[in-house]
């Protein structure tokens, strides 16, 4: 059935996920939706410093929020900030640097900002695709240390923080290629069989949107989402899709088209009128499997994902300084 998920994925990108799909749906966008002061509030957005993060802060940062950057390569991010302070005239911008493939690095780094800052939002933005299967210091294969266990070490290790607020909300930016993949607890560092990064990057993502669906269920008092922005012309989709880049970039969406989604549940009230844990494609919640294509998995797997999950954070933790 995998062919047939492509297919119709594809299908369904170039009619929906692209520029124009974008145009046509925000014909029905209410504006009075994200013209709102979010001043007072303060969000921490990953992968900050270009892209949908950069986007997404500076919006953010335009409506008078304090805004987190939390970023791994110090002189992109340095400059960023410029950018975002100069561009929206908002000097409560924050700039943290944080590997998110490195575990041990996230508990240190989110044990030292609980003690400093309140949370209001957190967006789990950081992402990448590596196309080759390449470990990380600790041996961990890249791509799944950081989509998925940097993304559950972060947003676990903030839950605290987020509790102790009214109006609470993590969204998590995933990918529409999600919808190719059915949860894979067996492999979940693409350890067998042959390494195609497009495809973990896909897997990861849907185990994005399962960790949505189990968080918003366990913790009733945070809004939890999860997103696709789309096909938007990124510096990462650039660098990791070349080819797909040069066959779409007329079509591909600007990085505040791609960054609208993750803004409005940021700051919207409407946004948390709806259920907690869906996924979300242009301010609207979508369906997370395709029509016949058997993506869908047994509970039981789901709580696999979250026990593994787990096991491999605590193993961190213990071994993190501090």
């Amino acid at each position: 059935m995998s062919w047939y998920r492509n297919a119709v994925w594809f299908v369904k990108g170039l009619r929906e996920y692209t520029r124009s799909g974008y145009e046509s749906a925000s014909k029905h966008f209410t504006p009075a939706d994200v013209e709102v002061s979010v001043a007072g509030r303060s969000f921490l957005v990953t992968g900050a410093n270009s892209g949908i993060g950069k986007a997404t802060a500076t919006a953010i940062a335009r409506r008078g929020g304090t805004v987190h950057l939390v970023c791994r390569n110090k002189e992109r991010a340095e400059v960023a900030k410029g950018e975002i302070v100069t561009e929206t005239g908002n000097p409560n911008i924050f700039l943290h640097i944080v590997d998110i493939s490195n575990p041990k690095e996230i508990w240190k780094f989110a044990e030292k900002f609980k003690n400093e800052h309140k949370l209001n939002v957190l967006i789990n933005n950081a992402g990448c695709m590596v196309n080759n299967r390449e470990l990380t210091e600790d041996g961990l294969e890249k791509n799944f240390a950081t989509n998925t266990l940097g993304t559950y070490i972060l947003t676990t290790a903030l839950l605290p923080l987020l509790e102790k607020e009214a109006d609470a909300r993590v969204i998590t930016v995933s990918s529409g290629g999600m919808l190719v993949q059915k949860l894979n607890i067996s492999d979940l560092q693409s350890g067998s069989g042959t390494f195609d990064g497009t495809m973990v990057y896909a897997q990861n993502k849907r185990q994005q949107v399962v960790l949505t669906e189990q968080w918003a269920k366990a913790h009733k008092n945070i809004h939890f989402s999860v997103m696709h922005p789309g096909w938007a012309d990124t510096p990462a989709v650039r660098s990791a899709m070349p080819d797909f880049y040069q066959k779409m970039k007329n079509t591909l969406r600007t990085e505040a088209q791609g960054a609208d989604t993750v803004v409005w549940l940021a700051v919207s009230s409407e946004a948390t009128k709806l259920p907690s844990g869906l996924f979300f494609q242009d301010r609207q919640p979508v369906p997370t499997h395709l029509p016949l294509a058997s993506t869908h998995s047994p509970p039981e797997d789901e709580e696999k994902l979250m026990e593994a999950l787990e096991e491999f954070s605590q193993k961190f933790k213990s071994t993190s300084p501090g």
